[in-house]
């Protein structure tokens, strides 16, 4: 047993730096545990690399930092770094144990166990509506762990971590029962044992010890599971902050007025400044509300460094004055790359499946564009809470975001783009038509699993149409034959990928051709990689 009197900078800091040697190896189990064959951006390669920008920020801080700029540090570099859906929400713990830090030189026992059940709490109401049989509600049984422990009198941090752990594991084994699609693949939420792992990091850390590859339930799917691998369907959408200043009100009066406006509200009123956090389906009308107290500011991100080697700028080096409306598009492959910017896009950024890129991107790229507002396309269903945090990062009055999934949606709102329309006015004619595109894809299985009824192999092709598996085959020419087999469309763009040639591409483009006489398929160098073709249907 570690007795921990007082806790300091360091210590704090050798907590969190355990959790990230902890994700280094448990990344691949957590990956394990995805029932989706689709290769993705897999939630412990995402916790690992949000994990990783908090590592390199403390590791460069001397171990005389106080707790509360350790806190600070690792909160900041968190949100910067933050990867895929799983990244954000690790982000959002580390904003709650940075907050509870703030101010402090050390901490007690009782102080730091607080602070870690704040930003279990931070956590959970980073989704504005909670999927029971997620990472959610693992970090809920935590919360409610070190509660208990820290009502204990003479309760030491070892005990506090211990608890939440015992806890955690506790809901964790609870999630197959849950989720349907858990329980036919027998194992439990991703997500959820990476918060596990999180904490035995932590853990390991404070005794001064080695991070253990920690055990799982069993590994890759096998059984039946249906298309439900994306449990976070937020039912208000924009996550909104904002700073009133020369205000004269209490918290009382704001939560009061902003009630009916969304959930997972959190207000903060000092002397005359109130910060308001709140998940919404219309950030107007909050701010509007908010406007008979003072004047409204966002919040800003300063000092930024490090930028990542995978941001493809359009802008030059010596930046012109911003101005005007903008589009930010996330591109896999650099055909497709040149493509949207011969389209219209501003700025684009390297990333897609298997490699999501961080909030960081978005941020230095907005930041260094040559446009005052931007719309951002993410074109990947686990890249939209990354620009979701983006926007509450950088003010929804200067970005906003379509929540395009595939390159097919992305596409279609970019031919909506209007640069002489104001940013609301695009974000909803973006939208609509992105909701209204037909997107298909091939791709490699992974892993074994049964999804949609469908066996599916390691190695098999896979048809997928408008996010949904629908077919396997062992060549590109068979499944595109299967997929395309009941659709209706004038015109399919095909967009072949980096192991394809031309050659390649026109061979397939004949075997779709010929398939409907009145169909028009055109072929185009994408060069993303996993997957050899993706389609654009009208």
């Amino acid at each position: 047993m570690v007795e921990v009197k007082e806790i300091t900078g360091k210590q704090v800091k050798d907590m969190l730096l355990g959790a990230y040697h902890s994700f280094e190896k448990n990344f691949e189990a957590i990956n394990d545990l995805n029932v989706f064959p689709v290769p993705d951006g897999d939630t412990g390669t995402n916790m690992m690399h949000t994990m990783a920008s908090v590592a390199r920020e403390l590791s460069a801080m001397s171990d005389t930092a106080e707790a509360g700029e350790v806190g600070a540090a690792a909160a900041r570099s968190a949100i910067m770094g933050a990867r895929g859906n799983s990244g954000v929400i690790l982000s959002q713990l580390l904003r709650g144990i940075g907050k509870g830090v703030a101010g402090k030189k050390t901490l007690n026992n009782t102080e730091i166990g607080k602070a870690f059940q704040f930003g279990i709490l931070y956590a959970y109401r980073s989704v504005s509506k909670p999927v029971e049989g997620t990472i959610l509600t693992v970090a809920r049984g935590m919360a409610k762990g070190t509660y208990q422990a820290i009502r204990t009198a003479n309760v030491s941090l070892e005990d506090v971590l211990l608890q939440a752990i015992a806890s955690g594991k506790e809901e964790l084994a609870k999630t197959p029962d849950m989720l349907p699609a858990l329980k036919a693949a027998g194992v439990v939420d991703a997500g959820g044992q990476g918060l596990i792992a999180f904490f035995e990091g932590c853990l390991a850390g404070l005794r001064g010890q080695d991070c253990q590859v920690l055990p799982v339930t069993a590994g890759k799917a096998t059984a039946r599971i249906t298309n439900t691998a994306e449990p976070l369907d937020l039912e208000f959408p924009y996550c909104t902050e904002f700073i009133v200043k020369g205000a004269n009100v209490d918290k009382k009066t704001v939560s009061e007025a902003l009630q009916g406006f969304g959930n997972s509200m959190i207000v903060a009123v000092v002397e005359d400044i109130v910060k308001v956090h709140i998940h919404t389906k219309h950030p107007g009308d909050a701010l509007n509300a908010a406007q008979q107290w003072g004047t409204l500011h966002d919040i800003k991100i300063e000092n930024m460094r490090d930028q990542h080697e995978n941001r493809l700028f359009t802008a030059e080096d010596i930046q012109p004055v911003k101005h005007g409306v903008g589009v930010l598009s996330v591109a896999a492959g650099d055909g497709i790359a040149k493509i949207m910017h011969e389209m219209g896009a501003a700025e684009i950024i390297s990333g897609g499946q298997s490699m999501n890129p961080p909030v960081e991107d978005f941020v230095q790229a907005i930041e260094n564009g040559t446009c005052e507002e931007y719309v951002i396309l993410p074109n990947n269903k686990n890249i939209i809470l990354a620009a979701e945090q983006v926007r509450k990062l950088l003010g929804n009055s200067k970005v906003s975001f379509v929540p395009s999934t595939n390159m097919a949606q992305g596409l279609a709102a970019l031919l909506r783009f209007d640069a002489t329309k104001s940013l609301d006015e695009n974000t909803v004619v973006m939208t609509k038509e992105a909701k209204e595109a037909n997107g298909g894809s091939v791709t490699v299985a992974v892993r074994d699993s049964v999804v949609n009824g469908l066996e599916v192999h390691e190695g098999d092709y896979l048809g997928i149409l408008n996010d949904k598996i629908v077919c396997t085959g062992s060549s590109i020419a068979q499944v595109l034959e299967q997929m395309l087999a009941d659709v209706d469309y004038e015109l399919i763009s095909m967009y072949y990928g980096a192991d394809l040639t031309a050659d390649d591409a026109e061979e397939l483009a004949e075997v779709v051709g010929a398939m409907n006489d009145d169909w028009e398929v055109e072929t185009y160098y994408g060069g993303q990689p996993l997957y050899p073709i993706l389609l654009a249907m009208e």
